[in-house]
């Protein structure tokens, strides 16, 4: 699988074949985009193309090394398999002194939020100190291959008290190693660690784009394809992994909970919304608040009066058109604040019911008051 079957953000492929061409390959890279954009996708095939025995600046994808480095694309048997050496209920020391290192080659290593136990994982994986001063000291050897890779993927969980060991990293880099950095945005990460980086922005797949994709790759009929390409909002690592009808239910919900502020009804069924929210849900908190981001994006584009066809729920289009004309753009604004701030709280273990609960309470107090 060569980078031509990479499918979009073609600068970022030009800009990292160019790169291994010239041999000025960067020290540090910052890949940003929304969750499933295939931001980890092309950091592999980066480490591939970096250490294949046959190419320069691609990868044949055949060579022991590829296939070694491949192997990486379907992390979920190396988590396991790490959280199980540890046991069932480790303790604090034992996490550290384990590191969660997903390696199949000795030169490229996969960081990943550590959920710490196999069974009964935290609420919040993060990237642990163990796994960061694991990744300082490895950084200096001297590789195998052409060059070593490591690839932080959730960078952003990182604690800001732990990055100082990433920090030191990025200050002193070593001339054969490269660390990818993966995160949503710029902004979720230290100043001083994003300014050490060399950024690149992915952005989605046109919807069109990922339905060729859903159609060569999984067996859904045309509408759902067309259903799960839109709710994935151009991230084919979303649309690929998706449940339909959890995914549908879940914006549902969430309108609900938004309409029912909107409509500045009794609190008590207010609560009884946003609690069939978040019961018995999958995704993670941060998918569901992503979900309301989505709603009210949509309810800004119709407020606008454009008749936008490119909303990012067109299944919901006319419960979105009727909670338009119950709310104005300053409520929306409102709106996003308040997620803006339990968003960030999120990542202090808030307690996400309560979180909601005020959120859906400001937004029908201040719509009552219009």
């Amino acid at each position: 699988m060569p980078f031509s079957e990479y499918l979009g953000n073609e600068r970022v492929v030009t800009a990292l074949r160019g790169a291994l061409r010239t041999e000025r390959v960067p020290h540090a890279m910052l890949f940003c985009g929304p969750r499933g954009v295939g931001k980890y996708t092309l950091a592999l095939m980066f480490a591939q193309a970096a250490n294949c025995e046959r190419l320069k600046d691609d990868f044949c994808g055949e060579c022991d090394t590829c296939r070694k480095i491949g192997q990486l694309a379907g992390p979920a048997p190396l988590i396991e398999q790490g959280l199980a050496q540890r046991g069932e209920n480790p303790d604090v020391a034992a996490v550290e002194r384990m590191p969660l290192l997903l390696q199949t080659h000795p030169d490229v290593w996969a960081i990943v939020p550590d959920p710490v136990r196999l069974r009964n994982p935290v609420a919040r994986p993060m990237i642990r100190m163990g796994q960061l001063r694991a990744v300082q000291r490895a950084a200096y050897f001297k590789p195998i291959g052409r060059r070593r890779v490591f690839i932080i993927d959730g960078a952003e969980t990182m604690r800001q008290d732990f990055s100082n060991v990433f920090l030191k990293v990025l200050e002193e880099p070593p001339e054969s190693a490269s660390l990818i950095l993966l995160a949503p945005s710029p902004y979720n990460l230290l100043p001083t660690i994003v300014s050490r980086c060399l950024p690149f922005f992915f952005a989605p797949l046109a919807v069109e784009h990922l339905e060729t994709l859903l159609k060569e790759h999984t067996d859904l009929k045309p509408a759902d394809r067309r259903l799960a390409a839109q709710l994935a909002e151009g991230c084919p690592g979303v649309a690929m992994s998706m449940d339909l009808e959890a995914a549908s239910q879940l914006r549902h919900d969430a309108l609900r909970v938004l309409t029912q502020a909107a409509e500045a009804r009794s609190y008590a069924g207010l609560f009884r919304e946003t609690s069939s929210l978040l019961k018995n849900r999958e995704e993670t908190f941060e998918v569901q608040l992503e979900v309301f981001y989505s709603l009210l994006t949509d309810v800004l584009e119709l407020s606008s009066g454009s008749g936008s066809s490119l909303l990012r729920n067109p299944a919901l289009r006319t419960d979105l058109e009727a909670l338009t004309k119950k709310v104005d753009p300053d409520w929306v604004v409102r709106a996003v604040g308040e997620f803006d701030t339990l968003y960030g709280r999120a990542k202090r273990n808030v307690n996400r019911q309560l979180g909601l609960d005020a959120i859906a309470v400001s937004l029908s107090a201040s719509e009552a008051s219009l």
